[in-house]
């Protein structure tokens, strides 16, 4: 009896090894990971982000111009599994607040400050509670941002606004998602000066908040991230769409028009004293929706701005434009950047 508990002890641990190998081998995480992402806040209440996970791809490290690189390393962003329920702690200025993932391993946990945190970029720790995993002390630092006093914020959609991603042709998508990475992947020309002169503002302050809502999954988190950040586009607050698995892959940047719709009131509800300047492109349905968030907030919205993509839009998206106009919002419908930062000039957006 003996001898065969210790058969299958040591059958486990052999396969336990060889489960380790391949893990390794595909660059997987195979112990729970907390991911934090870049949150906001106000006076009165921060908002922190994140997924819990059970299995996760390992940072990526290096980039290199190999097609079967970066199609391996794409896929691996989709090679997760969610920490379903999973319970955490979360400490602001000092103080434990515990909360709860949902299903899918994300958390959207509200805290209510007791005072009023500084502007800028405030660190907070994410920590894993489950008591299975509390000893192993898996946790996470994150980054809420307060804004500075300013007049202006900007939410800006991603694929084909500053991505060039061919977002309505499913083929091209997938080509240029799988053959290229972070730091292949090109913008616009003159999209980074228009959102540097944005971000600085037409006054002496430390910067307009910039908030990016995109039908992009949170698997792409990271990449978006590096993305913007070697291109030097404004570092802001990211509010994409739900994770997916491997499986659900070729489903990639699918958003409904009420989920954008809902994530965008919610910053403009966040913040009451700013007005928001939304930008966008006309290869899916950002005119759509910005045409709705005009009509529910004409007040908030000072301008929109429409990049065009696709000239078999073009018709439709002008008579949009017009009803946005209608509401006393300024519009901006361009092809190329050069013609936005006019228009921001003319309308007071940037000196």
């Amino acid at each position: 009896m003996k001898e065969n508990t210790i058969h299958k002890v040591k059958e486990i641990s052999f396969l336990k090894k060889i489960k380790q190998k391949i893990f390794f081998l595909f660059r997987l995480n195979n112990i729970p990971v907390i991911k934090v992402y870049n949150g906001f806040g106000n006076s009165e209440k921060i908002m922190v982000l994140g997924h819990v996970l059970k299995l996760s791809p390992m940072p990526r490290k290096t980039y290199r111009q190999n097609i079967f690189i970066n199609l391996f390393s794409m896929l691996r962003l989709f090679m997760v599994v969610p920490f379903s329920n999973a319970k955490i702690s979360v400490e602001w200025e000092g103080v434990i607040h515990e909360t709860q993932a949902s299903k899918d391993g994300f958390f959207n946990f509200e805290i209510i400050v007791n005072r009023v945190p500084k502007e800028g970029w405030n660190s907070v720790l994410v920590q894993l509670s489950e008591e299975k995993y509390f000893y192993k002390n898996i946790q996470q630092e994150g980054k809420v941002y307060i804004p500075f006093a300013s007049q202006h914020a900007f939410i800006s959609d991603i694929d084909d606004t500053f991505l060039i991603s061919h977002s309505s042709f499913l083929r091209r998508r997938l080509i240029a998602l799988l053959s290229r990475n972070a730091r292949t992947r090109k913008v616009f020309e003159g999209v980074v000066n228009h959102y540097q002169l944005l971000a600085s503002g037409n006054q002496m302050n430390k910067g307009n908040p910039f908030f990016y809502v995109s039908g992009s999954e949170w698997n792409l988190y990271d990449f978006i991230v590096e993305f913007t950040r070697i291109n030097e586009l404004p570092k802001g607050i990211f509010l994409l769409s739900r994770l997916k698995t491997i499986t659900q892959f070729w489903k990639s940047g699918q958003m409904d028009l009420m989920t954008k719709f809902m994530r965008i009131v919610r910053i403009i509800e966040t913040f009451p004293h700013l007005h928001f300047v939304l930008l966008g492109d006309d290869s899916q349905k950002d005119p759509e929706i910005y045409l709705s968030l005009a009509s529910h907030f004409p007040e908030k919205i000072f301008a929109v701005y429409i990049r065009c993509v696709r000239n078999s839009n073009s018709g439709k998206t002008q008579k949009i434009i017009y009803k946005i106009e209608s509401h006393g919002v300024n519009c901006c419908y361009f092809k190329h950047s050069s013609e936005a930062v006019v228009h921001s000039k003319m309308i007071g957006l940037i000196n």
